[in-house]
């Protein structure tokens, strides 16, 4: 469906897992069972839900090609369909990594996203 998801992670997480070699999810990803991710239509809306006024964030960008038939697009707010990995995230998927600052208003400062 899109060609680029998006993840909101710490930077403490994803160095840990650049270390690792491989992302495993964040704490909801683990209990949830699979990656929650967003689209680039998406993000905005994710970061100012659950991470609103938090400092530390990276957003990561993921090649969702690489990611096979792991990747499910699944309902969730209102019935949107959200990308949800069911597997363990290979660092080879990974486009780039930017920060997620805070402006003065505390509302996160997004780079170019592609679709």
């Amino acid at each position: 469906m899109h060609s680029t998801i998006y993840k909101i992670v710490t930077e403490t997480a994803w160095r840990e897992a650049e270390k690792a070699g491989v992302f495993t999810g964040a704490p909801i990803d683990v209990s949830d069972g699979y990656i929650h991710f967003s689209t680039a239509g998406q993000a905005k809306e994710t970061a100012a839900k659950h991470f609103a006024g938090q400092t530390g964030l990276l957003l990561v960008a993921i090649d969702a090609e690489k990611l096979g038939g792991a990747l499910k697009y699944e309902p969730s707010r209102g019935g949107a369909l959200f990308p949800h990995l069911y597997a363990p995230l290979d660092m080879a998927a990974v486009r780039w990594v930017k920060p997620l600052p805070l402006n003065a208003a505390g509302d996160h400062q997004f780079p170019v996203m592609e679709a």
